[in-house]
């Protein structure tokens, strides 16, 4: 047995009723994403690369004690384990958080423990951020399918994790070397893995915004070619732990909030009106909207996929 089979382990009260699956349902890129899966009891396994190195973590839903139960595998087992609080958002303070309209109250009341998860991984965030630029939810998720089972690592935790097909994500080395045609059989445009080896280029200065203001990472992460508002939102919300990190510029977000607080579909300059209320609390907004399932009804063709690519990889 090999030091990456075996499990260090964490016991953790949060001082709420953390809903864990729920907090850590937006780390899925996917119903196929290789670097995460979820077992029927609830318990939910990551693979990440961290600054330690590689990891995987399984996290069990909150016991009737009130615990939370992790345990951990590879080399960067300690530095996740250390994080677990503010990945399950003990660092989020939805203080000062006040429902004004009744469908968004009624959410609140019905999802009053969920939190924003804080990864500290900010490459990890973005690099599927970038792929989803402009594109369907299935074309984006099936580009970042394909590139982390070709160019990813198995994810530590022996059989455990094969058994799961956990995969962790290519370094930013393997993702500058990653030729133009692979891009195109893995469905994604020039612009785009242009802007993915942008962030590979710059991994470890962007990884070091976890040291600086939501503010200030916002700022830097949009200096960045192929970065914007949207993006920036995206990475803010999972790696930084951004609680106002709404995402503007997304096909269906304003068009739901204004359906869910006004009955009627929004753009993003009204949505900024009707956020206005909830600064500092905006990210809190679109996901209550979204768990809630308070969404438009989708009466419109779907779209649909581009068909001027090359044939994806099996």
């Amino acid at each position: 047995m090999s030091a990456g089979d075996l499990a260090v382990e964490r016991v953790w009260r949060p001082s709420w009723p953390c809903p864990v699956a729920q907090v850590l349902g937006s780390l899925r890129r996917g119903a196929g994403d290789p670097t995460y899966h979820r077992d029927p009891d609830g318990t939910v396994w990551k693979a990440w690369r961290t600054p330690a190195g590689p990891v995987t973590l399984a996290v069990r839903a909150l016991s009737a004690e009130g615990l939370v139960r992790a345990s951990a595998w590879g080399p960067g087992a300690g530095w996740v384990l250390d994080g677990l609080p503010v990945l399950l958002g003990a660092t989020d303070d939805p203080t000062g958080f006040v429902p004004r309209h009744a469908a968004l109250a009624r959410a609140w009341q019905r999802h009053p423990h969920w939190r924003v998860p804080r990864t500290r991984l900010v490459v990890d965030a973005l690099v599927p951020a970038v792929l989803e630029q402009k594109v369907t939810g299935k074309e984006a998720f099936a580009s970042y399918r394909h590139l982390v089972r070709r160019h990813g690592a198995p994810a530590p935790g022996g059989d455990l994790a094969a058994r799961r097909r956990l995969m962790v994500a290519p370094p930013p080395s393997a993702l500058r070397r990653v030729p133009s045609w692979e891009w195109l059989r893995f469905g994604v445009d020039p612009a785009r893995s242009r802007s993915v080896v942008r962030v590979a280029q710059v991994a470890d200065a962007l990884e070091r915004l976890v040291d600086v203001s939501t503010e200030e990472a916002d700022r830097r992460l949009r200096t960045v070619p192929g970065v914007g508002v949207w993006t920036s939102a995206e990475v803010r919300a999972r790696a930084l732990g951004d609680a106002d990190a709404v995402s503007f510029g997304d096909y269906h977000v304003a068009k739901d909030v204004g359906w869910a607080l006004t009955g009627r579909p929004a753009d993003d300059a009204q949505m900024a009106v009707l956020l206005e209320p909830y600064l500092g609390h905006r990210l809190r907004v679109q996901v209550l909207v979204g768990l809630d399932g308070l969404r438009r009804p989708r009466r419109g063709p779907r779209m649909t996929l581009p068909t001027h690519l090359p044939t994806t990889v099996g």
